[in-house]
């Protein structure tokens, strides 16, 4: 029985361990949440130590459709090429502190992410608590 725990111990601690060193920097795919179809490619990427998140290719929609309920600088601009994802930092096991846009509607919210496993984020938009939002599952896209 202790070999059994000792060994299930060691392999929570290497799943981790390679969910760490994966990180969040990528290509996900996103998925639309009424339909369940393949909506985006976003990629993210680290610049001075926060993590941003661009949108690369639409998948649905127009390559060249625009962000017609953004507001300010955003406001009738292409999608792809478009930052979506902000301001995000490590913060013990997952990555917070950061904001998220819906191209949709072009509202911004406070915005969390964790990796379930190296090839699937959770990312949590919410309004002032986390408990007052939805997560979506976004899926790394593998050369």
């Amino acid at each position: 029985m202790k070999k059994i725990t000792i060994l299930l111990t060691l392999s929570l601690l290497l799943t981790q361990i390679i969910i760490a060193q994966t990180g969040i920097e990528g290509v996900w795919k996103t998925i639309d949440d009424n339909t369940g179809e393949a909506k985006s490619y976003i990629e993210i990427t680290q610049e001075n130590g926060k993590y941003i998140g661009t949108i690369k290719q639409l998948l649905i929609s127009s390559p060249d459709k625009t962000c017609d309920s953004c507001t300010g600088d955003k406001k009738d601009k292409p999608l792809v090429g478009m930052i979506l994802l902000e301001n995000l930092e490590p913060y013990k096991d997952y990555y917070s502190y950061g904001s998220i846009m819906d191209p949709d509607s072009g509202k911004v919210y406070k915005c969390s992410v964790w990796l379930d496993n190296p090839d699937q984020l959770t990312v949590r938009g919410y309004v002032g608590i986390s408990a007052l939002g939805r997560s979506q599952n976004w899926h790394r896209v593998k050369n």
